[in-house]
């Protein structure tokens, strides 16, 4: 049998319209390396059965010729097949409950597991990543609720002009949209009600790097965390710009003894508390983009929404878009993930409750879980021009071979979460939430 690779359709749900290869990449390396690609058929996928039929691959249900099948999101475990390699975004290195039993059913078939979330080079940073469009996507949909908002306060603004980022043809004219809408505020100014306009942006990796790069396209000014507190009076009257705060880690969390420490914080998140708080009273809007465990401190709780007056008073926190879409967690009232149709929901703390949508009262969360699905054609563009120097590699490799024999490149071998059904080292720590889901 020769080089086949097979790459299952998205069904997850109707939004999902991503591939981890576009039909030119197929072409590439039909072209370069010989590699056959069977595809099963789709009607909502970004690229159509036609384009990649035209690139050469295969459009059939039948997956069984490949010995190398890609996908996006999970693949359900009834299409496991026993020896297979399988290359997609597992979910399941945070020991996610709701993927043991996935987890469970590749380890039973023998498979071997590539997860592109462990693609990472030496230095530990991800080489493959949808990542970007996420932080863009997101960055979009939060002014859009934001406006969305604003208006049911009875403020006219610009932002209410946002739509969301799924209604636009594409990523560079929702850019054209918005930068019209900075050049609006540029000259006409805000509310005065809503100035000055915070926006806090928690981490600086590659998601919170796509939403700043739509937050750009307005007029802006950046503070520090640490001048924030004092410097916020003086920007009052400020009506022509927004103002932009990145926090790292040593903003977000202090010691509970002696000096901050990155590599600490990161080994030992018990040693260390939140001190995020100390800023929300300025924010209107919080990005929130960082990777979080439960062994972290959360960003802002059910607790300090109920207590905290000013935020009863409606007057600072408006939304938070939850880009890492953690539910319970480092946004505590992030209670579900939501739809591009829907993206968001409002939290009213005085009375711990729920309401779909934007209100007038309450923090809105904006919680889309798949947000790079807004923008398909180009987040799987970008994802598929790293992925292909892979595949050849991976499928000219013979995964009977003992892990240490694997001809493979340093990112997929330490992706490898799954190596003939057994956990390899960097993830056996799994076990403890294999075994806690039987």
């Amino acid at each position: 049998m020769g080089k086949i690779i097979g790459i299952r359709r998205e069904d997850k749900n109707e939004w999902e319209k991503r591939v981890p290869l576009i039909p030119d990449d197929v072409a590439e390396l039909k072209k370069k390396y010989g590699i056959h690609t069977i595809i099963q058929p789709s009607k909502i996928r970004a690229y159509s059965d036609d384009e990649y039929r035209k690139s050469g691959a295969e459009i059939n249900e039948d997956l069984s010729k490949a010995n190398v099948i890609l996908a996006v999101k999970e693949i359900p475990e009834t299409m496991f097949k026993k020896g297979k390699i399988y290359i997609f975004f597992s979910h399941t290195i945070k020991g996610q409950s709701y993927n043991m039993p996935s987890l469970k059913k590749m380890m039973s078939l023998k498979t071997n597991l590539i997860d592109y979330e462990r693609i990472l080079n030496e230095k530990n940073q991800r080489l493959i990543f949808f990542g970007r469009y996420a932080g863009l996507a997101g960055m979009i949909e939060s002014f859009h609720s934001y406006g969305k908002k604003l208006k049911l306060m009875g403020l006219k603004t610009p932002f209410e002009k946002i739509k969301s980022a799924y209604q636009y043809k594409s990523l560079e004219h929702a850019k054209k949209e918005i930068k019209k809408i900075g050049e609006e505020i540029e000259n006409h100014g805000l509310p005065h009600e809503i100035c000055p306009l915070v926006v806090g942006f928690a981490g600086y990796g590659n998601v919170s790097n796509g939403a700043q790069e739509i937050f750009k396209l307005l007029p802006h000014k950046v503070l520090s965390a640490d001048i924030l507190e004092n410097m916020y009076e003086s920007l009052i009257q400020d009506r022509f710009s927004l103002y932009k705060v990145v926090f790292k880690e040593e903003d977000i969390v202090k010691p509970l003894k002696g000096e901050f420490d990155l590599q600490d914080y990161y080994n030992n998140p018990e040693k260390y508390v939140s001190k995020f708080e100390n800023y929300i009273p300025y924010l209107q809007i919080l990005i929130n983009c960082i990777y979080w465990t439960e062994d972290y401190p959360r960003l802002i709780t059910k607790e300090y929404l109920k207590n905290n007056t000013i935020l009863k008073s409606n007057l600072n926190l408006k939304v938070i878009g939850d880009i890492s879409c953690d539910i319970n967690g480092s946004i505590e009232i992030t209670c579900k993930s939501t739809k591009p149709d829907k993206p968001d929901f409002t939290y009213f703390a005085e009375e711990n409750r729920f309401k779909d949508g934007p209100q007038r009262r309450g923090v809105t969360v904006v919680a889309v879980d798949n947000l790079p699905c807004e923008f398909p054609m180009e987040s799987s563009s970008a994802f598929s021009s790293v992925l292909k120097s892979f595949i050849n590699d991976i499928v000219c490799t013979d995964f009977e071979n003992d892990f240490e024999h694997l001809k493979l490149a340093f990112p997929i071998k330490k992706a490898l979460i799954l190596h003939r059904g057994e956990l390899m080292k960097d993830y056996k720590y799994l076990n403890k939430f294999l075994k806690a889901e039987e």
